[in-house]
């Protein structure tokens, strides 16, 4: 209970001055806060039919959190039906509804200090200005339930967080990446002149592939041997992928089962929009949009923590 609220209870028996006296607070104030009360009620009353919106969508796809509801919410309406992602966040947390997250396992790795043959050219940069000049690219398995694998190498665009190329396949040499990387070429048109990132594994560091990044005019990039910070942005892809994937299962049934749901499930959308109101992103280049999706960079001014509600004026809209 506010202390407003005390006030307001108990000016019947006793007198307002003293009370705002004792509750230490200005009978300016209190009169004010007396005189918004149809204010807070028609923003109460907006809040619960927010809340409802926002349950269509959540119910819909259960790993969506503020960031991306706003960005449904929003596609597509007019100025005045625009809803602020704080006001999303803070309306959440009152009606106890949050985006899917898997706990963490803390796993410990000791680099190797080895000398790098390949420089780091990225240094944790994972930001471009036009499309077609930085990639990054991993490999990550994908669980089945008779015990296999099946491998995912992905081929991203720093700038607009575009997976330009993939190749999934049930082994993890060298044609994989090969593959993933011709992807890349082939919708592009062109990878002359652009620099590729990727971790020391020993597809990208195969002479196969420098060859065909010889080819195609690909500059290499490798990030520090044991460190997954160095090629952040791939990781959490991959990381994306299971977690709203897979969610709390282990493993995919059977292979069909995951490449289906691997290459479909990122291209739906709760209510029917397209992929880029799903997640606010740098546009994407000209030509066909593809359905994986890869998250933000980590320094993206518009990822904001909510670490609370803040006290808004009165006759303001939350």
């Amino acid at each position: 209970m506010s202390r407003f609220q005390f006030v307001a209870d108990h000016r019947d028996a006793f007198e307002v001055k003293w009370l705002c006296a004792v509750m230490e607070i200005a009978r300016s104030s209190f009169y004010a806060w007396v005189a918004g009360a149809q204010g807070r009620a028609d923003r109460k009353a907006a809040d619960a039919a927010l809340v409802e919106r926002i349950r269509v969508v959540h119910d819909a796809d259960n790993t969506y959190g503020a960031p991306r509801i706003t960005a449904e919410l929003n596609d597509g309406v007019g100025d005045d039906d625009r809803v602020n992602h704080k006001r999303v966040a803070r309306v959440m947390r009152g009606a106890r509804i949050a985006g899917y997250r898997r706990r963490r396992r803390v796993k410990t790795t000791t680099p190797d200090r080895a000398n790098q043959k390949v420089p780091d050219l990225l240094k944790r940069d994972f930001t471009a200005t036009t499309p077609n000049t930085k990639y990054v690219g991993d490999i990550t398995y994908l669980p089945l339930a008779t015990g296999t694998n099946l491998y995912l190498a992905t081929v991203i665009d720093c700038c607009s967080r575009r997976v330009a190329g993939w190749a999934i396949a049930e082994h993890m040499r060298t044609e994989l990446v090969a593959a993933a990387l011709n992807a890349a070429a082939a919708l592009r048109g062109s990878l002359d002149g652009a620099v590729f990132h990727s971790d020391h594994g020993s597809q990208y560091t195969s002479r196969d592939f420098a060859n065909l990044c010889n080819e195609l005019g690909v500059t290499q990039s490798m990030g520090g041997i044991g460190s997954s910070a160095d090629n952040a942005l791939a990781e959490s892809f991959n990381a994306t992928i299971k977690r709203e994937v897979l969610q709390d299962r282990t493993n995919w049934p059977d292979a069909a089962t995951c490449r289906r749901e691997v290459f479909r499930l990122p291209a739906t959308t709760p209510t029917g929009g397209t992929p880029a109101a799903v997640i606010p992103a740098p546009p994407p280049t000209k030509g066909p949009t593809y359905p994986l999706r890869c998250p933000k960079p980590p320094n993206h001014k518009s990822r904001v923590r909510y670490t609370g509600t803040r006290p808004a004026a009165e006759g303001q809209n939350k």
